[in-house]
């Protein structure tokens, strides 16, 4: 890892002022995140998950049961109200309740909560992070493969918010923990968390402005025929929502990756190229989109590269290799480079490429 510092005026105007900014959809990194939407909630307290007896009153008479329970139960939701009906942990008079059923308004109404894994989303967790600068405003990060960044369905813990909470727990006074952007799980490389309110919404006015220095190596299948850019927009697939793609839609947003050949190579017989990718924007999978949709999907790629040669590598070959910004309190130009992780490494000596 190596770290730099240059002389440089900070940014002009930059006010100091918490803004409306810091909410999600005002940072390019976490465009069309659902996982990462608002900041963490807090959790249920453990005394809400004892069993409760009600008694409905007049004023539910004629209501479907799962919307008089929402109107005495607001601190949960109707749709978590309405599972926990159809989990069988509701009754009615003492017999297993249907959501749909209409009350008279004197039932004697018996519930028994469950915790949902989201209720322990934004808790600390001992999760392994690899520190590569840390002052008193920003903690650079050296991501590694297999390490979700957010909470969310299917990885309600050990992300690396948990680890942040854990190892600084100021942290669960700023927005998300501090992060202000994202790698995707199969990902390793750089990330930037900011430790105060005041150094998050610097940060996320850099990205912003787009005056964040973000390059990444990918190994891609193919041979460009010489260094590019790509502008084109992205936006959810028309059919598949779990995936992204380059879109016409209204809804789909600007996106441009520059792109320069390092070194070309050969897998399994088949040529590769090692390629410098840096960002202006930073959509979701944006270079894993962007470099598929000219023809030069990157090696190990599941979601958007080529499904036959999947076995050859275990995830994306991607590396957030290097991190440049404007540090948000002495104003000087900082930047990290990270050697790309030991998989990668030796995916590339099998190439015949030297990072």
């Amino acid at each position: 890892m190596e770290t730099s510092v240059k002389p440089h005026s900070k940014t002009a105007g930059r006010d100091p002022a918490i803004p409306d900014d810091l909410q999600p959809d005002a940072v390019d990194d976490f465009d069309d995140q659902d996982d990462l939407e608002g900041m963490p909630a807090p959790a249920v307290a453990a005394s809400d998950f004892s069993p409760m007896t009600l008694r409905l009153g007049e004023d539910s008479r004629g209501q479907r049961l799962d919307k008089a329970l929402s109107g005495l139960l607001p601190q949960f939701s109707r749709a978590r109200l309405q599972q926990w009906i159809d989990d069988g942990l509701v009754t009615v008079d003492g017999k297993p309740a249907r959501g749909k059923a209409i009350m008279l308004g004197d039932e004697a109404i018996v519930v028994q909560p469950k915790p949902a894994e989201s209720d322990h989303a934004y808790q600390p967790e001992a999760v392994p992070l690899e520190v590569v600068h840390e002052d008193e405003d920003l903690i650079v990060i050296a991501k590694p493969v297999g390490l979700v960044v957010h909470p969310a369905a299917g990885n309600w813990s050990g992300t690396l918010l948990n680890g942040l909470l854990h190892r600084w727990p100021h942290l669960s006074g700023v927005p998300r923990a501090g992060i202000v952007h994202r790698l995707d799980k199969d990902t390793s490389g750089l990330m930037v968390v900011a430790k105060t309110l005041r150094a998050q919404t610097d940060l996320v006015r850099q990205l912003q402005d787009r005056s964040v220095g973000r390059e990444y190596l990918a190994l891609v299948w193919g041979q460009p025929v010489s260094n590019g850019r790509i502008e084109a927009a992205i936006g959810r697939h028309p059919r598949e929502r779990t995936k992204m793609a380059v879109s016409k839609s209204p809804l789909a947003k600007t996106a441009i990756t520059h792109y320069q050949k390092v070194a070309a190579g050969n897998l399994d017989g088949k040529p590769v190229t090692l390629l410098r990718c840096k960002l202006e924007t930073g959509r979701t999978h944006q270079i894993r989109v962007h470099l598929a949709s000219i023809g030069f999907p990157i090696v190990g790629d599941a979601v958007y590269g080529k499904h036959h040669l999947i076995s050859v590598f275990p995830r994306q070959a991607l590396h957030a290799e290097k991190l440049e910004l404007v540090h948000p309190t002495h104003g000087d130009a900082v930047e990290w480079q990270q050697p790309v992780p030991a998989d990668m490494a030796a995916l590339l000596q099998q190439a015949g490429i030297t990072a």
